[in-house]
């Protein structure tokens, strides 16, 4: 069963719930600037699933972080997320 992506902002912590993947990221990449405005920590701990969509906008929504002049900081990693990026062989500072 499908669980639609959710997201709440709490001072610098933004929270994702939910299924970060290709059918369910158009609205919160929509409200990226938003979203990340201010923040400096992603929870992914209440994240389901994460395809590739959902990698690319996590490395994306790091870099939106960086240009505010904060460290980003991600909680919460899946096994999955690890996996994905591991495949990827991406730098260990693109989802930090």
């Amino acid at each position: 069963m499908s669980e639609q992506l959710s997201w709440n902002r709490d001072g610098e912590r933004l929270a994702l719930r939910g299924e970060l993947d290709q059918e369910f990221i158009l609205s919160l990449w929509n409200a990226r600037m938003q979203a990340t405005d201010g923040v400096s920590t992603i929870d992914l701990s209440e994240v389901t699933r994460v395809d590739s969509a959902g990698v690319a906008l996590l490395v994306h929504f790091v870099a939106l972080i960086r240009r505010q002049g904060k460290a980003a900081q991600l909680v919460g990693k899946s096994e999955n997320l690890q996996t994905l990026v591991s495949l990827y062989n991406l730098p260990a500072d693109m989802i930090p």
